[in-house]
């Protein structure tokens, strides 16, 4: 500023009520601030301008960079927090990165609110010693501790399950990555609408490291692989997330079986992935621009409001139906030669 200051030829005091938008600068004094700022490639030191607020204007934001819809809530979060005028700081949580050393990241640079995604840690301990609003964001249950903010994951897979069983699917296999976060509630409504439509119940578990990049990926290979071990496929099979759902069609049809012909796939996010013409995925989508705006107001009204208490905001899901699931098909029947699982000539 006193370099501004210096090229302009005005006071440093002037050339800080320009930048800052305060009144008492007349508009040309403006405008050569401006054109001064602009040809000598000016920026502020934000770190410095919130060591002078009084209150942190920044939301920290932890997410694991390796699953397809945190990085969408993430890109809807910046516009919901700009418009309340916040900023956004973000630390990953990876395989090598545990969600405390991200969270302690935030809090090293003042954040005003914590935006936990989908982490697998009891967010009670971070709630108590951060000593600023934590929202959780993708799962959880009403607490005193910090705010939840998720989908209707139960009431999604149970459209799924209504949706086969309307197609004529009198069974469905359920693929379960047990260390999924929100991998329990949408297990629940699983159960539920199998146990309501007399269906008979599959319950396929998977287990693995949730932070590791490929875990959806291989939970999907994995059960599918399962599943061609069986004499029979089953004839419609869902997943809870779309990267487990994508990874076990794909191994399917690389090992002879088709979709939806010889049964059925379904997931859950209606991430990028699974809206690609070559996967073409029925899914239920959970809208990530409303969850972060959500997460985004949920912060914002503790930091503002300290007194109040944490609450849950449970947004809805909906179906939408592509070309990955179909009526089922009486099943041809199928032989394994040389180890490979293979269609029999018949």
């Amino acid at each position: 500023m006193a370099d501004l200051a210096a090229h302009v030829g005005v006071s440093r005091q002037l050339v800080s009520l320009v930048l800052r938008d305060a009144p008492g600068a007349s508009a040309e004094t403006r405008r050569r601030v401006r054109a001064a700022a602009k040809e000598l490639g000016f920026s502020p030191h934000v770190g410095a301008r919130s060591l002078r607020r009084a209150r942190s204007k920044d939301l920290g934001v932890v997410f694991a960079p390796a699953h397809s819809t945190e990085p969408e809530i993430v890109e809807a979060i910046y516009p919901a927090a700009s418009a309340l005028g916040y900023d956004v700081m973000l630390s990953a949580q990876t395989s090598t990165r545990s969600t405390d050393e991200a969270v302690d990241e935030l809090l090293g640079h003042r954040c005003a609110a914590l935006v936990v995604i989908g982490s697998t840690v009891d967010l009670r301990a971070i709630a108590r010693r951060s000593h600023v609003p934590v929202v959780d964001v993708g799962f959880g249950r009403p607490n005193r501790y910090y705010d939840v903010v998720r989908s209707s994951g139960d009431l999604g897979i149970e459209q799924l399950v209504d949706h086969l069983a309307d197609l004529g699917h009198r069974g469905v296999t359920y693929v379960d990555p047990t260390s999924m976060p929100p991998g329990a509630l949408r297990r629940r409504g699983y159960e539920r609408a199998v146990d309501r439509r007399g269906l008979t119940g599959d319950l396929l578990p998977v287990p693995g490291d949730y932070a590791a990049a490929d875990y959806f990926s291989e939970a999907g290979a994995t059960a599918a692989r399962s599943l061609l071990d069986r004499p029979e496929l089953p004839t419609a099979v869902i997943a809870p997330n779309d990267d487990t759902a994508v990874a076990l069609l794909h191994t399917l049809i690389r090992h002879g079986a088709r979709v939806p012909e010889d049964l059925s796939v379904a997931g859950f996010d209606d991430a990028p992935i699974a809206r690609t013409s070559s996967v073409d995925l029925t899914t239920v989508r959970q809208d990530p621009a409303h969850l972060g705006a959500a997460a985004v107001r949920a912060a914002v009204r503790r930091v503002q409001n300290p007194d109040l208490h944490p609450r849950e905001t449970v947004l809805d899901t909906s179906l939408v139906v592509r070309t990955s699931t179909a009526a089922p098909r009486r099943p041809r029947p199928r032989s394994r030669t040389a180890g490979q699982h293979v269609e029999s000539a018949g």
